[in-house]
């Protein structure tokens, strides 16, 4: 019996370091999604890619949107051979989600987004791919995270990442010619 508390004591201590390490902008994705898998491949074919994800929401033409941080974003397509960000994720809440605004965070650094919309439904599991530009490789250093930086839920309210990470300018690519002015405000 002794041994048992010992051994939970120490996990308890080891989540608690996990939690406390945890920077501000992954707290707001950390109750709201288990992220199961988060990864990112400057060239899919090179790396092999990954089975069984789906492309995120992407309009026909060129997808230009503004981003939480009121800023132009245009987001490429999820291709076979483009940059491309992966994400396996549980929506962990009670209610169901219709879209998100993922980020790609490296080194401390938001380095990519993405913007899907669609029916997140709690306790589901679902992979998708989305079409990131080239200036986010190299990754720098450190393994990628994929953060939640806004939510939009079925109900019609939105809740944006209090905590949003410091970004690179250079992710701010130029649409391509004829992608014309943002979209949508919204996941």
């Amino acid at each position: 019996m002794r041994f048992f508390v010992i051994v939970a004591t120490a996990l308890l201590a080891i989540s608690a370091t996990a939690i406390a390490q945890q920077q501000p902008h992954q707290l707001f994705t950390t109750k709201l999604f288990t992220i199961n898998k988060c990864d990112a491949s400057a060239n899919v074919n090179a790396a092999g890619g990954y089975g069984a994800y789906y492309p995120g929401y992407a309009p026909a033409g060129a997808y230009y949107w503004r981003d939480p941080y009121g800023t132009g974003y245009y987001e490429p397509p999820a291709t076979t051979t483009d940059p491309e960000m992966y994400v396996d994720f549980t929506n962990i809440t009670h209610k169901t989600m219709t879209g998100i605004v993922w980020g790609l965070v490296a080194n401390g650094h938001l380095v990519a987004e993405a913007n899907d919309i669609g029916t997140f439904s709690p306790g589901v599991e679902i992979k998708k791919e989305y079409g990131i530009n080239i200036s986010a490789f190299p990754l720098h250093t450190g393994r990628p995270q994929c953060v939640a930086l806004d939510v939009k839920w079925a109900d019609g309210t939105r809740e944006m990442n209090p905590n949003l990470p410091d970004r690179i300018k250079n992710m701010y690519a130029s649409p391509p010619p004829g992608a014309g002015a943002p979209q949508s405000p919204e996941p």
